[in-house]
């Protein structure tokens, strides 16, 4: 195990004869504009203070090889922590470089700073190898789109019309432009320059064995290091490894890698996925059924597991990586009118399970639209019009269970898992809604019932359900898209008639507020034009009766 005495360094020396990874079993770049903010600010309060300098970071480094290029020899470095800080320092030295190259075209500036071709080339130099223009400064990874490459090479950046791929290539492009409007506020470029490569310090960790690297990191968490909980769990597996394969151990850490860079992949830049990734793995284990196992439980239960084995390590891995997968499609499968329902941790962990089971398309689909019905009813409509409200943690309880047992007992059928999802909601009775007021304190769930509402309506007409239109429905708020029809404006009876659920409609996004205070035989046209089948139907029956309490009671009452 080889670890060097760490070095206090300037960024100028960091940066020095050196190429920078990070390895795909890391985190993406996920620093977001508020992190951004606090660097730019630590720089501006160095300027005019030459004397000054700054500590920005503990640097971990992994040295995976040299290599000669033209006459220089590099160290590869795969930064194990501190990428953040790296990257963005480098994104801030690309700008200052576009920005010089900018400057170099005027003569009359030029000729005021005649060390300036000179510094454009060294700065160009470092970022960008000019022998082997493959070799920037640092790669990143989970770099698709191939953004920060293209960036440090070419200065090119995607048009707006251009759609960033992932969250990490859209926090990505944020970086480079909050670098880049910091870089064009500054009135002296040299002094900026400056101010990054030698005033800036970072405590810097060079381990030239992998082993060590866990071993510094567990050290540098101990004294208060920031480590998300799904990074410290993948340090401590791969701990285990190194200390206690001596026979497969390359094979083992390959396999890490490559199911932790799945992993990565899969969360992206969601923090609240990672740590859901973590809590129910564990829980879904069985470390506590009825509650869900807090993050660093996780961590100590699945280690505990785990124990000295390194076989145990790629179980407990892979185990994670088909949670987190599942816990993505929760997330991803379902558009924002279940925002509703999955809302709820313990509703989300439910339908983990049964994706977790990895069923048949239709199966699973059956199983799937009982837990959205059974949720609805309890987290839905019984939580605003339950004559037996909803108690603290019991049907939360009652979920976890459920959740355990789906993903333990292989022995469940289809038919026994749809009926103990349904058995969930049977004792949650709600007293009858067509006389409540669903316009107030109730607007997501009410969306919701009318999204149903209208895909019954295709349903039993044999139509198709328009996505379009409520793909554009759910992106606007819901006061953009909930319509009175018969106005709240020319309500005659109580205010509570026109906000009955048979009074409400949903429309695509600014119709309603053109429509507010007509009188619904006005507004017929523009609900046949919606294409929606609900509106369609309303139309009708005002083009036919008018539109009074008793029909805004028989909608509701169909509804």
């Amino acid at each position: 195990m080889s670890i060097k005495k760490p070095d206090y360094l300037p960024l100028d020396e960091l940066l020095e004869k050196r190429l920078f990874r990070i390895p795909r079993y890391q985190r993406a770049y996920s620093w977001k504009s508020k992190q951004r903010k606090d660097m730019f600010d630590d720089i501006r309060q160095l300027q005019d203070n030459s004397d000054d300098v700054h500590f920005m970071a503990t640097i971990v480094g992994l040295c995976r090889d040299t290599k000669t290029i033209g006459t220089k020899k590099y160290q590869f470095i795969e930064v194990v922590d501190g990428q953040q800080r790296i990257t963005t320092l480098v994104l801030l030295l690309k700008a200052i470089e576009l920005k010089m190259k900018s400057l170099l075209k005027d003569a009359d500036w030029c000729q005021r700073n005649p060390q300036a071709q000179q510094e454009w080339e060294v700065l160009t130099n470092l970022l960008v190898n000019p022998v082997d223009k493959t070799q920037v400064l640092i790669q990143t990874n989970h770099d698709s789109s191939q953004y920060f490459a293209n960036y440090l090479r070419e200065g090119w950046l995607p048009t707006e019309s251009e759609k960033e791929k992932t969250l990490a290539d859209k926090e990505l492009l944020r970086a480079i432009r909050d670098c880049q409007t910091f870089v064009n506020s500054w009135d002296d470029i040299f002094d900026l320059l400056g101010i990054i490569k030698n005033q800036l310090y970072f405590i810097f960790h060079e381990i030239t064995d992998e082993a060590a690297v866990y071993t510094v990191f567990e050290v540098l968490n101990d004294r208060g290091l920031t480590v998300t909980p799904l990074d410290k769990l993948k340090s401590k597996l791969m701990a285990v490894v190194f200390e206690n394969d001596a026979g497969n151990r390359d094979e083992h850490i390959k396999q890490l890698h490559q199911i932790w860079g799945d992993i990565y992949e899969t969360v992206g830049l969601s923090e609240g996925l990672a740590n859901e990734a973590l809590r129910f793995s564990a829980t879904l284990r069985g470390y506590a059924v009825g509650k869900t196992v807090q993050e660093e439980d996780a961590i100590t239960q699945l280690m505990r597991e785990v124990d000295t084995a390194p076989t145990k390590t790629i179980e407990i891995s892979n185990w994670m990586f088909e949670v987190t997968k599942a816990i993505k499609r929760v997330y991803d499968d379902f558009s924002p009118s279940k925002d509703v329902v999955i809302k709820i941790i313990q509703v989300r962990m439910l339908a983990t399970a049964i994706f977790l089971r990895k069923l048949p398309q239709q199966a699973e689909r059956e199983l799937i639209d009982q837990w959205e019905r059974t949720s609805f009813r309890i987290f839905g409509l019984c939580r605003e019009f339950g004559s037996n409200r909803i108690t603290a943690q019991t049907e939360r309880g009652d979920y976890l269970r459920l959740a355990h047992q789906i993903t333990n007992n292989n022995e469940l059928s289809i038919e026994v898992m749809l009926q103990l999802i349904k058995k969930l909601g049977n004792s949650y009775s709600f007293n009858s809604i067509e006389a409540s007021n669903c316009y107030e304190w109730w607007a997501d769930e009410l969306r919701y019932l009318l999204y149903r509402y209208e895909q019954h309506l295709a349903e039993s007409q044999g139509k198709r359900f328009s996505h379009t239109e409520w793909n554009a429905i759910w992106k606007e708020s819901a006061v953009n898209t909930i319509e009175h029809i018969h106005p709240q404006s020319k309500a005659s009876q109580i205010e509570i008639s026109v906000h009955r659920i048979g009074n409400l409609i949903l429309l695509p996004p600014h119709i309603n507020s053109r429509l507010r205070d007509k009188n619904p035989k006005e507004k017929t046209e523009e609900y046949r034009n919606t294409r929606l089948l609900g509106a369609e139907a309303v139309a009708e029956t005002i083009e036919a009766d008018g539109w009074d309490d008793e029909d805004i009671a028989n909608r509701s009452y169909e509804i």
